[in-house]
């Protein structure tokens, strides 16, 4: 069961909203760097085009997926891990923009987390219908590091649950350049994505784009 606990209005800007102990949403973050993100995105994207990976257990996620930094999340019948290349084509990742590792650093101090340093962005690409079940980011070396949440493009709701996956789950609305920030006694909180409702957004059109920062090695 899932509560409605935010409304658009408390998501689309204004202050910052504690979410849990340890977890923050900064509304709006990402818009002072709008131009920069958007600009150094189209280039990861071209240099690593997103594809849609396969659980473990062979389904394909609806979700694509690409990366950059030094390391990048990977799912296919092997399991969940990071490569420091794509594991089909063995070229190494595109680096990270200076843009984007700045705008992590910056979103991590303001929730309270100093001294971030991202060596991992994924990178995934939502079109309508497309979602993410409820999850833990538990595949990190460095479970002390937070995590930072970008969201870009069209708006939808992010599901944040607690500690264990049968704890209910806030519905929160995100909107573009939406930032969410989770680390300490909510690090492994569980959460997710409900499906994107088909729309058109002015800079990425009928799309969301989610920039995930981990210290992952």
């Amino acid at each position: 069961m899932q509560d409605e606990l935010f409304t658009d209005d408390c998501a689309a800007g204004g202050a910052t909203l504690l979410l849990a102990p340890g977890a923050w949403l900064l509304p709006g973050w990402g818009v002072k760097v709008e131009a920069e993100l958007l600009q150094s995105l189209a280039g990861v994207m071209t240099a690593a085009p997103p594809q849609q990976m396969t659980t473990p257990g062979g389904q394909a996620m609806s979700v694509a997926m690409t990366h950059c930094g030094r390391l990048g999340w990977w799912s296919d019948r092997r399991g969940y891990r990071y490569e420091p290349a794509h594991p089909a084509t063995g070229q190494s990742w595109p680096a990270m923009p200076e843009c984007f590792a700045t705008l992590a650093r910056e979103a991590a101090a303001e929730a309270g987390f100093d001294a971030f340093e991202p060596d991992s962005c994924l990178i995934n690409r939502y079109v309508p219908g497309a979602r993410m079940s409820l999850h833990q980011d538990k595949d990190e070396k460095d479970l002390t590091a937070p995590i930072v949440s970008v969201s870009l493009g069209l708006p939808v709701v992010f599901l944040w649950g607690g500690l264990q996956r049968s704890d209910r789950a806030q519905r929160i609305p995100l909107h573009h350049g939406d930032v969410v920030v989770w680390g300490g006694p909510s690090r492994l909180a569980f959460h997710g994505v409900a499906p994107l409702v088909a729309g058109h957004h002015p800079q990425l059109g009928p799309q969301r784009i989610n920039l995930t920062f981990r210290r992952a090695g």
